[in-house]
């Protein structure tokens, strides 16, 4: 199965700010952990070891200069939502209203997943203010969502970050 594409030609190469040694920023690292986190909805029943496997084969990686070893920004995306998406979805359940997350597409259920990670259970080691973990989900919902993903993804994640702040909410860091 192949990844979704971004929708609108030309942002697919922005690179953003450029990370340390010249790595891609995190905005691309964003960008290609939701594709392999996508791809890997698919595929529900990988392991921890697998998952090792699928991140390295991923041709988004190499395409967006990034590596197949298991490290750095891409790698603990990925590894922190695909080990934590049972508490997540649990969590996005609680601040979405009416709808039921089996029921969300895999795409706005994909950014969900990587915005709500980053909100309430990425390390304080990954330093992601909330205000950048919401504006960057709603991104990746502009780029690869339809005209209504980036409305939802806001309001769900918003809701989860007013919650943390009011108190209501703990993080659950790793």
């Amino acid at each position: 199965m192949s990844n979704p594409a971004p929708k609108k030609a030309g942002q697919a190469d922005r690179s953003g700010r450029p990370g340390r040694q010249g790595r891609p920023g995190r905005k691309v690292e964003r960008e290609v952990a939701f594709q392999i986190l996508y791809s890997l909805s698919f595929s529900p029943d990988v392991d921890e070891g697998r998952l090792h496997t699928v991140f390295a084969n991923s041709p988004d990686l190499e395409a967006k200069g990034l590596t197949p070893d298991p490290e750095g920004f891409t790698w603990e995306l990925v590894r922190g939502v695909w080990l934590n998406r049972g508490e997540i979805d649990e969590a996005i359940a609680r601040y979405s209203q009416n709808w039921r997350v089996e029921r969300m597409g895999r795409i706005e259920l994909t950014i969900l997943r990587i915005g709500m990670y980053e909100v309430l259970f990425a390390p304080s080691t990954l330093d992601v203010p909330l205000k950048v973990a919401i504006n960057e989900a709603v991104e990746l919902a502009k780029n690869f969502g339809d005209e209504n993903s980036r409305g939802f993804v806001n309001g769900i994640l918003d809701a989860a970050a007013r919650a943390l702040e009011a108190g209501k909410e703990q993080r659950r860091a790793e």
